[in-house]
């Protein structure tokens, strides 16, 4: 039977309510969860003592059922005479105290401050259909009429739905009257309604606004979150971001419905933040393999990323993280990174804190009492320690963290926060001392420990890089590129001067200077923050053959090339990061690719004629996409493709030469998340028009 209105705005009418409590029977309605349900909310926020109203009770059993576990000073009202007779009847004989009026909530006729507690389990959803104004001035007079009836300090718990338009009446009232605003999520049940019963595939929250005293003067607001029901409250900074956090818990429920119901949505990924402080605390990536034969044990898998190692191929891109599902065997997996700047104990105390949260992402027909296979990489949770942390002006948040590579070694990175699944830069580190944040967790592993930065560990001396050791695969194919240029036995031996437009930690520029003794390296990098970051992290130090300029890679070349005495160079080398993600290439930035400003590369270039480009892409996709080039790029006498690996995943190098082999000019193009790869194409293309 579907007693639901044809429109929600016969949510507020009396005779809507009037024909729906008499087609319904006696038969208890539940729209907003069970007493089992909601009683870990409402036995938080009522004391057995308080007096209580309830309003608009319609035939719920909440009220009886309060009650019988002891908050027996409870009075009833509703709009609709036909069911308070109702429930007059069902209550006479057990719950002689509990009382049921007729009554309208918008005009009670109860004294001032009466009540210690006003229950409300869906009628200001029901009443609040719309933002009309006949709408809005009913809730106006609905709200007063509860301030009114409530002490001081009392409390109005409002079960609701938190529609937008509701939570932003509600919470717009009362912190306006003074009141505390908090937002409260209720644990939903994991059983499922009878069929005939309307349910809803929103989360439920209770609202409970605190009644305080008025100050006047006091623009004082005070808005809280609960997002677990156990969980501590978080204080935000205003209504509207308060609104954001309901409608993210609102979407991941959403998201935890749909994966449920079916398999394949696409790429699915999600942060856990946590209870107390509202900050990310794992990201969570769902990957589906519907190529997997099912079976019992097949189902659904938990795989924690080792700290450290979330920016690798197989983690950190989607195509290697099915790949990693693939190899796993399972139909359904979630790769778990934890974030820098939290604490975890062990693998067992992630376990732990994931174990009921994950499940909630579980695929259709888990079984309810099945385990849960929790997989990893070497059985622990890997080490990082951020050494680092600050904001420059032009790349924004980055960190330097010290992170345990699979051979037990150290290795230092530059991270941008903007891109956290990126490695900007990175160094080895000469000796494996182990970390004192390490240590601290195994002498105590109950105390929480703040992320360590460089005023708890000094900054690591020049020595401790090895600054022979080259990180970055993109690096070694420059590196021996430069072969080309002499027969490699005298190459040691020939004078070179090199361009190396972005410095990052400075690890490519000071590999070239320490060991081609005849070399003359110019450095530009735009972002001042990362000379400093280079030169106390990373060992770079400036030299008689190698400078720094501080300056728009563009602007510099392009004040070269229109002076009278240009300066030339053998080799000119392009390690710059874009900075915008949602571009696909990380670096170049795509004004380094456009026919004009190459005209001026060339001609800062000594006079010999062989150009070299390369592409590097970390996604199958961008590998078709730069295969097609293969015809229209290799014009010259030679053109070399080389199959390499950046973080472990495939990696096509184009390497196109259009004469002899004297000059080289390098681009390292990395793409990442670049969907069907036609923007690099399009770059790769008009990079590579012929220049005249």
């Amino acid at each position: 039977m579907n007693l639901l209105p044809k429109s929600s705005k016969e949510f507020g009418s009396v005779d809507y309510w009037e024909k729906f409590f008499q087609q319904r029977g006696k038969q208890a309605f539940e729209w907003y969860g069970t007493y089992l349900e909601l009683c870990g909310v409402l036995h938080k926020y009522i004391k057995p003592r308080e007096k209580v109203l309830v309003i608009g009770c319609g035939s719920s059993e909440l009220s009886g059922q309060l009650y019988d576990v002891g908050y027996q000073d409870m009075v009833n009202i509703d709009i609709s005479e036909v069911v308070i007779k109702q429930m007059r009847e069902r209550n006479a004989r057990r719950r002689p105290q509990m009382s049921f009026l007729k009554m309208d909530m918008t005009r009670m006729e109860f004294p001032d401050a009466s009540f210690q507690v006003v229950l409300d389990k869906g009628t200001l959803d029901a009443v609040l259909t719309d933002e009309e104004e006949k709408t809005l001035q009913l809730v106006d007079r609905m709200l007063a009429e509860i301030g009114r009836v409530l002490q001081v300090g009392g409390r109005y718990l409002c079960i609701s739905l938190a529609q937008a338009h509701v939570l932003k009446k509600a919470v717009g009232h009362f912190s306006r009257e003074g009141w505390m605003v908090r937002v409260h999520q209720v644990a939903s049940s994991q059983d499922q309604a009878l069929e005939s019963e309307p349910r809803f595939s929103l989360p439920v929250f209770a609202f409970v606004m605190t009644k305080f005293r008025p100050v006047p003067g006091s623009a004082l607001q005070i808005f809280e979150l609960c997002a677990q029901e156990q969980g501590k409250p978080v204080r935000l900074e205003s209504a509207e971001r308060l609104a954001e956090a309901v409608q993210e818990r609102q979407q991941y429920a959403w998201l935890c419905g749909q994966l449920r119901c079916k398999a394949g949505l696409g790429s699915v990924s999600l942060d856990l933040c946590s209870g107390d402080t509202g900050e990310p605390r794992y990201t969570l990536h769902v990957v589906d393999s519907p190529a997997v034969k099912p079976s019992r044990d097949n189902r659904f898998a938990i795989f924690i990323i080792p700290q450290g190692r979330e920016t690798e191929w197989l983690f950190g891109m989607e195509e290697g993280r099915k790949q990693l599902a693939a190899s796993a065997g399972f139909r359904r997996l979630i790769t778990v990174a934890l974030h820098r700047g939290q604490q975890y104990d062990s693998m067992d105390s992630i376990q732990a804190e994931l174990s009921a949260r994950v499940m909630e992402l579980a695929p259709a027909g888990m079984p309810a009492q099945q385990q849960v296979p929790f997989l990893s990489v070497g059985g622990d949770i890997g080490v990082r320690t951020v050494q680092h942390q600050d904001c420059s002006p032009l790349s924004g948040d980055y960190v330097i963290e010290d992170v345990q590579g699979d051979d037990r070694r150290y290795f230092r990175r530059l991270i941008f926060l903007s891109n956290r699944n990126v490695v900007q830069s990175e160094a080895r580190l000469l000796k494996d001392v182990p970390h004192r944040a390490q240590k601290k967790r195994k002498k105590d592993k109950k105390k929480q420990w703040p992320v360590e930065t460089s005023e708890d560990l000094p900054p690591a001396p020049e020595q401790s890089i090895d600054k022979s050791y080259l990180c970055c695969e993109h690096h070694k194919a420059m590196i021996a590129g430069l072969a080309l240029l002499r027969n490699p036995e005298l190459l040691l031996e020939t004078p070179l001067a090199l361009l190396v437009v972005g410095l990052g930690g400075g690890s490519l520029p000071l590999f070239v200077h320490d060991h081609f003794p005849k070399s003359y390296v110019d450095a530009v990098e735009i972002d001042p923050s990362m000379l400093e970051v280079a030169t106390q992290w990373f060992g770079f130090s400036q030299s008689d053959r190698m400078k720094v300029h501080i300056a728009d890679g563009l602007d510099y070349i392009s004040s070269l090339a229109g002076g009278e005495a240009r300066t030339h160079y053998d080799v000119i080398m392009f390690d710059a990061d874009s900075k915008d993600p949602a571009l696909g290439m990380s670096c170049p930035p795509p004004g380094f690719v456009d026919r004009p400003f190459l005209q001026k590369v060339k001609s800062i270039l000594t006079q010999e004629d062989e150009d070299i480009w390369y592409f590097g892409t970390r996604e199958e996709k961008s590998l078709k996409s730069t295969s097609q080039l293969d015809e229209r790029l290799g014009v010259g006498k030679f053109a070399i493709k080389l199959q390499m690996s950046v973080d472990g995943g495939p990696t096509p190098i184009l390497q196109l030469n259009s004469s002899h082999p004297w000059k080289l000019f390098f681009f390292c193009c990395c793409c990442f998340g670049t969907g069907d790869g036609t923007q690099v194409l399009a770059l790769a293309r008009q990079a590579t028009e012929p220049l005249s």
